[in-house]
């Protein structure tokens, strides 16, 4: 039992701590309603405390709003439910005789720049049957839905496939000590031709719109120049086929699908989800984001079928969601997709409960350190990062979705999305890096 004297002071402890978090979330609340920034445009919030299992503060959190790459937090937790954090199935394949007949599941890592993963290379290369590659290239569009066809040029649209290889890009790159620019790969498939006008720019590389021709021109005067970017090319499973028989060395035959794909085949694990789930997130590659979308379809459907396994995912994983998810593709490059703040924060939930904190720090940019956020809502100096989110941006939107921790220990959800605003977004996330901070500081 408390003594007399014990007990009164006990008690006013609670209430003095009770009544500073109460103005504190007054506070976040006063901030996020009432803030000139924020007001311009169109702007939903949710701050949420899973402990207590009670949202702290919300705005428009039931109203609809275009994520942007905020959709990846959706790719990823139904990747993560199909696929796991092991190894990826990056070939199906079957034998019919003295022949390996063989197809793709999406696998992104296919001698992709980053990844340079060489299983399937390799085991197609000791393999002493016929090749052959069914082209089942007809069961996914190179672009989703209401994607723009001026993006083309740009690494961050490059074409989706059921069997990608090299990233879908032509890698071209130099260092600051080599007199030349590299392409990657060397392949008499993806030419370089020198570029036919002046060009003021330090590098130029350029693709043509309907074939894979790219012109290139460097600046000769920037020898310590350095430079690598990434310019998609148009896919076909021809182009596959050729490049794959190239790298392997071998002669592939292209397969019209007969069935093929809906018989028993055997998989060829490649490599660990892990690592396209952390670069995919990290710096919010569009890419990578399609693909794994591709691989969830072969998993859950045996077939290449994005809007499949997103209804799969709908139906199984994401059907306690507050609001039904407008969801149309793996990158949020489409402003199709729609989401509303509190269906977001139960899919973080979801997130929080089902997957170690430790996984979600290695997965998610970090602020100040990693990935999108890095030079966006940095610690004290001497701390570790508090924000562990993903950014999401198009024209006019804006979103950041993740997870908080304040300074007395406590892990705490939140989503923000604006949309239909003027002007720089570094507006809305400079009020935002304020916000957020003082969340951190004070709750």
């Amino acid at each position: 039992m408390y003594s007399s004297e014990t007990f009164p002071m006990k008690h006013c402890k609670w209430l003095c701590l009770l009544f500073f978090v109460s103005c504190t979330v007054q506070q976040i609340n006063k901030t996020v309603r009432t803030s000139d920034v924020f007001e311009k445009g169109h702007m939903g919030f949710v701050l949420y405390d899973p402990v207590k299992d009670k949202t702290l503060v919300k705005l428009n959190e039931a109203k609809y709003f275009i994520p942007a790459s905020n959709t990846k937090i959706f790719t990823f937790y139904t990747s993560y439910k199909a696929l796991g954090d092991g190894y990826i199935n990056g070939l199906n394949y079957t034998y019919k005789g003295d022949s390996l007949i063989f197809w793709g599941t999406g696998d992104p890592s296919l001698l992709h720049p980053d990844f340079q993963d060489s299983t399937v290379v390799n085991f197609l290369r000791a393999e002493a049957k016929d090749l052959y590659m069914v082209d089942n290239f007809d069961r996914l569009s190179a672009y989703g839905p209401g994607w723009s066809w001026n993006w083309f040029p740009y690494y961050f649209a490059a074409e989706r496939s059921p069997l990608p290889i090299y990233g879908n890009v032509l890698r071209f790159s130099k260092t600051a000590d080599a007199q030349e620019a590299q392409a990657y790969p060397k392949s008499v498939l993806l030419p370089l031709l020198p570029a036919t006008q002046k060009h003021s720019e330090n590098y130029f590389i350029q693709r043509d719109f309907k074939k894979n021709t790219y012109e290139y021109a460097l600046n000769r005067e920037k020898d310590s120049l350095a430079f690598a970017t990434d310019k998609p090319f148009i896919t076909s499973a021809n182009l596959a086929r050729n490049l794959l028989q190239e790298a392997v060395g071998k002669k592939i035959t292209l397969l019209e699908d007969k069935g093929y794909t809906h018989s028993a085949h055997k998989q060829l694990p490649t490599v660990k989800a892990d690592s396209l789930y952390a670069q995919m997130l990290k710096i919010s590659d569009n890419f990578l984001a399609e693909q794994l979308l591709v691989l969830v379809s072969d998993a859950v459907l045996d077939s290449i079928n994005i809007s499949g396994g997103i209804a799969y995912a709908k139906k199984n994983w994401l059907a306690d969601l507050p609001d039904e998810p407008q969801w149309v593709d793996g990158s949020g490059l489409s402003p199709q997709n729609m989401f509303t703040p509190r269906s977001v924060i139960k899919l973080l939930q979801k997130i929080h409960t089902e997957i170690p904190m430790e996984k979600i720090k290695a997965y998610f940019p970090a602020g100040g350190e990693s990935g999108t956020i890095r030079n966006w809502y940095p610690a004290d100096p001497g701390q570790p990062a508090y924000i562990y989110a993903k950014t999401g941006t198009l024209s006019m939107s804006t979103a950041l979705s993740g997870f908080l921790l304040t300074k007395s220990g406590k892990v705490l959800l939140f989503s923000t999305f604006l949309n239909n605003y003027t002007g720089s977004s570094s507006v809305q996330k400079t009020e935002l890096q304020k916000l957020l901070y003082f969340i951190h500081d004070r709750y």
